[in-house]
């Protein structure tokens, strides 16, 4: 789910970039550091919206390197998946044991066993794609599927999660070729 949280973050500064454009240049330097960044009780800074004027503090210098600690509060966009919560992602990856799908950075796998029975043998070896028995649905690299999230992990500022599409209304809902369908 996205969801906007004001957060704060530290910016170490080298004297070479005081000078007339600090503030830009405390801005830019944030934005580098954390959007991209996965914070374990938050989850993806997707983007930074906002850094007010005023929520940049005064710096403090370090008088071992001379460099300058500026301490940043900012409003960020964020991205955190929740146990349960329903989700349309791209299908990136699909091999034996199931397929991989993405949800902007979030990484989200798919076991063979969390598909519905009638695809459970389905792998085909020659297209890299999960085929139903009837042939009706067949999920591969670059379709959409709809998914609900079972589990998640957080590790070295990466969040991985697995999924199911074996409920209700789940499962393949755009098979990746642009044909809406309609005349």
């Amino acid at each position: 789910m996205f969801y906007v949280k004001t957060l704060e973050h530290e910016i170490v500064l080298e004297p070479i970039h005081f000078g007339p454009k600090l503030r830009a240049t405390i801005v830019n330097l944030l934005k580098e550091e954390v959007e991209g960044l996965a914070l374990a009780n938050y989850g993806y800074v997707v983007n930074v919206i906002e850094v007010p004027e005023n929520q940049i503090k005064s710096g403090i210098i370090e008088y071992d390197s001379g460099n300058v600690v500026f301490k940043v509060k900012y409003t960020a966009l964020l991205l955190r998946p929740f146990i349960n919560e329903v989700l349309d992602a791209t299908v990136s990856q699909c091999n034996p044991l199931g397929f991989f799908a993405f949800v902007g950075p979030l990484r989200i796998f798919v076991s063979k066993h969390s598909m519905p029975e009638d695809m459970t043998n389905g792998f085909n070896n020659e297209s890299d794609s999960w085929v139903s028995d009837d042939k009706e649905v067949v999920i591969s690299s670059g379709c959409g599927v709809r998914l609900k999230i079972k589990g998640r992990t957080v590790e070295q500022g990466n969040i991985t999660a697995i999924g199911t599409i074996k409920d209700n209304y789940l499962g393949l809902f755009d098979d990746g070729s642009g044909d809406t369908g309609e005349l």
